[in-house]
């Protein structure tokens, strides 16, 4: 059950948006899920790999957040994101696989750990699951039946994309969808 957001504050989230055609590829792969097993929630946030999981900000705040954000990464440099095939959080996830980066990983225990001591921010039920990075293209509204069924397919099937990672996205929630606010330029 999602938590009641107060009217002065918002959820957001920090995210890696992949650059087109990729982000297209991988949105044409979100319609697949939704017109052959039934999977449309991954169509409310465009794809992407979560650096920091959904979290409640007040909105009068939202530029503060931006401008920490902004300060934070302006020191990190760009680096290489490749994607190759598809994996699974048995029963109800299908992604796209991300091949272990530990440029990805540094940025993500940096921002984490930022996160907790300069915007003192705390996902207490998250906080023990490793980082593991990946697209998500079918999850909570994909059934048992037919989770089976997509990655007997999936399981199999081949995918391979490489971009550079030249920018970091605010996403904030809009009601039904996840809009992006905020790109933020990693340092060149």
């Amino acid at each position: 059950m999602r938590p009641v957001i107060s009217p002065e504050s918002n959820r957001y989230f920090i995210a890696i948006i992949p650059p087109e055609p990729i982000c297209e590829e991988l949105h044409q792969l979100k319609f697949l899920f939704k017109d052959r097993f039934s999977s449309k929630a991954s169509l409310n946030s465009p794809p992407h790999i979560t650096l920091h999981m959904p979290f409640e900000w007040k909105v009068k705040k939202e530029k503060l957040l931006k401008d920490k954000l902004t300060d934070l990464f302006c020191s990190a440099k760009p680096f290489e994101v490749t994607l190759r095939d598809f994996g699974c959080f048995e029963p109800r996830v299908i992604y796209t696989a991300i091949e272990k980066n530990d440029a990805m990983t540094e940025l993500q225990k940096k921002l984490f750990k930022f996160c907790k001591t300069e915007l003192n921010l705390f996902n207490a039920n998250f906080k023990a699951l490793p980082f593991h990075p990946h697209v998500t293209l079918a999850f909570r509204d994909l059934k048992k039946p037919m989770f089976y069924k997509a990655w007997e397919e999936f399981m199999t099937r081949k995918f391979s994309a490489t971009f550079l990672c030249t920018k970091i996205t605010l996403l904030k929630y809009a009601g039904n969808h996840w809009e992006i606010i905020h790109q933020l330029d990693l340092s060149i």
